[in-house]
């Protein structure tokens, strides 16, 4: 059984095969990529937590990050050429997230942990997370993922700007407003000392 840190192009343990996966006959026809996947499973962790913040849900977010890497994999000779392929694949992760959220406008239901953490968690830890996750799920999909990119993943303005497709000032504009409904949210307020 793999775990979530495995290459996301293994096998899936569901029974069939994970999306995104390339039988051994099928990547060499398209000819192997043993750099990329060394660099699919060095980012693997982080793509799932990023698209956890985006998605609400762990098993979406692991969807989310087979999909797009399926995608770059059969582009990996000319995006691996690219000054900043990381930030391509940002791009195509946020971009596919919208396209999902176009495509099944349903309510999901959000778990309460996030993927595979590295010490403990505390109580305090699980009620602030969940906390967090719930009210990022009230912003609209869009100003989500700028507020993700923006203060997750640790980008500048102008590389959200590039990853969405949009100016910088949409980018500030979606980003101060997201973070004043994220403040105003009862789930946050909650935790700075009481109801507003």
């Amino acid at each position: 059984m793999r775990t979530c840190e495995s290459p996301p192009l293994a096998a899936s343990t569901r029974g069939g095969t994970a999306p995104g996966h390339v039988p051994s006959r099928g990547r060499a026809a398209l000819g192997a990529h043993p750099d990329f996947e060394s660099w699919a499973a060095a980012r693997w962790p982080r793509l799932v937590r990023t698209a956890y913040l985006l998605t609400g849900d762990h098993h979406e977010a692991e969807d989310l990050v087979q999909t797009t890497l399926a995608k770059v994999y059969l582009a990996w000779p000319r995006i691996s050429r690219l000054d900043e392929p990381d930030a391509y694949v940002h791009r195509a992760l946020a971009n596919n997230n919208l396209s999902r959220f176009r495509r099944r406008r349903v309510v999901h239901l959000l778990t309460s942990r996030l993927p595979e953490r590295s010490r403990p968690e505390t109580t305090a830890d699980v009620e602030n997370r969940t906390a967090l996750v719930t009210a990022l799920a009230a912003l609209p999909p869009r100003m989500r993922a700028v507020v993700v990119l923006r203060y997750w993943e640790d980008l500048s303005e102008q590389q959200v700007a590039d990853v969405l497709g949009c100016t910088t000032g949409n980018v500030k504009s979606q980003a101060s407003r997201g973070l004043r409904k994220l403040r105003d949210h009862p789930a946050l307020a909650a935790g700075e000392g009481g109801e507003r």
